[in-house]
């Protein structure tokens, strides 16, 4: 009988994997199709077999120009940055046993908007003065903005490392409302900076908060995806432990697992990461929030799965943002900073109401 019911459990446990392979496997699957699909459309409709032409440097010139200069940079910046922050999301939330936490709710992406408008400011990214309206939100020097940003996002998210290590009797609300504390602390400082500097400048600080994939080069893209596939890297080679985390830190202690080592590794990785992302992109918010409670309601706290998972619904959710962004009233494109935000806020709400707790 012990027997049977040991084969019972291991068909039950494998029938379960695989259900979270299938689950990875569609999620890719899906992400891909959706970025082939963002990728043709437009202004100019490009068909599916044009673009693999012209990713195999067959396609006619204007095609090629459209895709390669325009569309393919944007959504690759989308799969990079959603992917980023739906990782570390997913982390953060793991090692600080917060389901709230992510880069937005943290602060990062607050301080990284502040260290954008201290670079475009006061330390010479400055912007073109001119009558052109497209020149008038035109950055002079994005290294120094995006470097600023990286500073201050990151800044965020060692504050909130210091206090969960010093403070423990803060628990996970108190880091939440630390984070909203930082965020207004930043965005105060935003509104200051702003207060002091010229028409020109303001419009320039305002549209990098918007957030703009179309932003980064092939070069930015490139760091980004250093960033991430280092990021995913070490999360992966840590997946075991934060599982043991979910258990609690007292088990994962008895387990094996340098909780503190762990947090704080993880913590640092996952800050400096999201810091990147939204230092190129300008602000993008609550994905890294939204993506991987998604992807718990499917594959639960496993983080073998959890992790690559959340990376394609992120990728998935900033792709469909962006392409609702640009087509919804084209050629306008919206802020998708703004489509984000209607995205994340009611699943914000809804995670706040329930208690703070997780699924699966």
């Amino acid at each position: 009988m012990m027997a049977d019911d040991r084969i019972t459990h291991r068909e039950a446990y494998n029938a379960l994997i695989k259900r979270k392979k299938m689950v990875l496997g569609i999620s890719v699957l899906v992400t891909i199709i959706i970025a082939l699909f963002a990728v043709s459309t437009g202004s100019l409709k490009v068909p599916i077999a044009e673009i693999i032409n012209t990713l195999w440097g067959k396609g006619e010139p204007q095609t090629q120009t459209i895709i390669m200069n325009i569309r393919l940079p944007r959504v690759t910046a989308a799969i990079l940055v959603g992917a980023t922050l739906a990782v570390a999301g997913a982390v953060m939330q793991c090692v600080l046993q917060n389901p709230l936490a992510s880069a937005s709710t943290l602060g990062v992406s607050q301080g990284a908007a502040f260290g954008a408008a201290l670079g475009i400011i006061v330390f010479g990214g400055g912007v073109v003065n001119s009558d052109s309206a497209a020149a008038a939100v035109t950055i002079n020097n994005p290294y120094i903005v995006t470097l600023c940003a990286f500073v201050f996002g990151s800044l965020s998210t060692m504050v909130i490392i210091l206090l969960s290590q010093f403070k423990k009797e803060l628990g996970p609300a108190g880091l939440i409302l630390a984070g909203v504390a930082l965020s207004s602390l930043f965005s105060g400082g935003s509104t200051l900076l702003q207060y002091f500097a010229d028409e020109t400048k303001i419009s320039s600080v305002v549209f990098w908060t918007f957030g703009n994939l179309g932003s980064a080069g092939w070069t930015e893209l490139l760091i980004l995806a250093v960033v991430l596939l280092a990021a995913l890297l070490y999360f992966l080679l840590n997946r075991w432990n934060y599982n043991a985390m979910e258990s609690g830190a007292d088990t994962a202690k008895s387990l094996g697992v340098n909780t503190r080592a762990v947090m704080l590794i993880s913590m640092v990785i996952s800050s400096l990461a999201s810091a990147v992302a939204v230092s190129f992109v300008g602000i993008i918010s609550f994905v890294g929030l939204i993506a991987p409670h998604i992807m718990r309601r499917f594959i639960g706290n496993d983080y073998r799965f959890l992790i690559p998972c959340s990376a394609a619904a992120g990728a998935l959710l900033l792709i469909l943002a962006d392409t609702f962004a640009r087509l919804i009233i084209a050629p306008v494109i919206l802020p998708i900073g703004a489509i984000t935000s209607f995205l994340g806020v009611p699943m914000f709400l809804y995670l706040l109401f329930r208690g703070f707790k997780y699924n699966g």
